[in-house]
């Protein structure tokens, strides 16, 4: 509890005390240091971003191209309708992602020998090798920038944006 003193000379509940959670000072800094660190963190996405955009260049894709080829490589042929799950997009959203893939030769799209209606999707060969040379390429960006940071300094970095990227 504290005291407030300029309730004591001009109010009836001088020597009342009210309950305070934080001190104005306390609060202004703690405000400071979250703008301060969100400010930091938006920075640092903000050139992450551009340098994958960079690093993705050559081969004409996008980050969402990419992270569909990605899933695909990770999970494996599946149907369109699962790759939307899988990207958490749209549909027509990733029709239009393998249609663009498709156009580079990166996945090809075949029918589903269980489902004639539905369509199956798979990274093709030479869009298994476009995915390590974009893998290779942004190592060792990763390097570059991430090489600043000691093996404690990284573990930790990536212990509080597993924190921050799970959701509640």
């Amino acid at each position: 509890m504290l005291r407030l003193p300029q309730y004591e000379a001009t109010t009836e509940t001088a020597g009342t005390l009210f309950p305070v959670t934080q001190d104005r000072d306390d609060v202004s800094t703690e405000q400071a240091g979250d703008d301060a660190l969100s400010e930091a963190f938006w920075a640092v996405a903000r050139q992450l971003r551009e340098r994958s955009q960079e690093t993705l260049a050559p081969w004409d894709i996008t980050p969402a191209h990419l992270r569909a080829l990605r899933t695909l490589r990770r999970h494996g042929t599946m149907r369109l309708s699962e790759l939307s799950d899988h990207l958490h997009i749209a549909p027509r959203s990733t029709t239009e992602v393998v249609d663009a893939l498709e156009a580079r030769d990166l996945v090809r799209r075949r029918a589903d020998p269980g489902d004639r209606r539905a369509t199956l999707v798979e990274v093709t060969e030479h869009g298994a090798g476009v995915l390590t040379a974009i893998r290779d390429t942004r190592g060792a960006e990763a390097v570059r920038v991430f090489g600043r940071l000691g093996p404690a300094d990284r573990a930790e970095l990536t212990r509080i944006l597993g924190l921050l990227r799970d959701p509640v």
